[in-house]
């Protein structure tokens, strides 16, 4: 059973090694990768305040695909090098984004979203799509969630066989 009562009174800290918690409980259990980064988009909009959306883009035939995710409907597929998204599979990096109008080539999904974290998905040395979270506030993002989206990426390669999803 999923409980969020414990996140009301939480520091923003607590509530980002509480969210590691829950992840590692449901990924742990379940075997199925569309089960488990559908959970982890749904993990992430429980515990993360201030989003638009969150989710996944899995890299196929050379393309970020739409994968599993929260929020309103989003782009079908981004061209690697595109927008924020393509831009970190391509350079293979974190990119926190603060003015996403700012960002050359942005790729506006929702016209809401003002900034943007995005982790790309890396496991033994190859690309397999990244984590997108999108906010509706310019600077939502600190060094505390980038930090903390990282180890749950990291979490995620630990069980998920991103190869069975490409």
């Amino acid at each position: 059973m999923f409980k969020l009562e414990p996140i009301k009174n939480m520091t923003e800290e607590e509530r980002y090694r509480y969210m590691q918690i829950l992840l590692k409980g449901q990924v742990s259990s379940e075997s199925d990768e569309i089960a488990n980064i559908s959970n982890a988009s749904a993990i992430i909009m429980a515990c993360v305040d201030k989003l638009n959306w969150a989710g996944f883009y899995i890299l196929k035939n050379g393309e970020l695909v739409l994968g599993p995710f929260q929020g309103l409907p989003a782009c079908n597929r981004i061209k690697v090098g595109t927008g924020v998204c393509g831009t970190s599979v391509l350079e293979r990096k974190v990119l926190r984004v603060e003015d996403v109008h700012k960002f050359p080539g942005h790729i506006a999904c929702d016209s809401a979203s003002r900034s943007e974290l995005v982790i790309p998905i890396i496991k033994n040395e190859k690309v397999y799509g990244v984590l997108d979270l999108d906010s509706p506030y310019e600077g939502r993002f600190t060094e505390l969630e980038e930090r903390y989206m990282i180890k749950f990426v990291e979490t995620l390669n630990d069980y998920i066989d991103w190869e069975k999803l490409i």
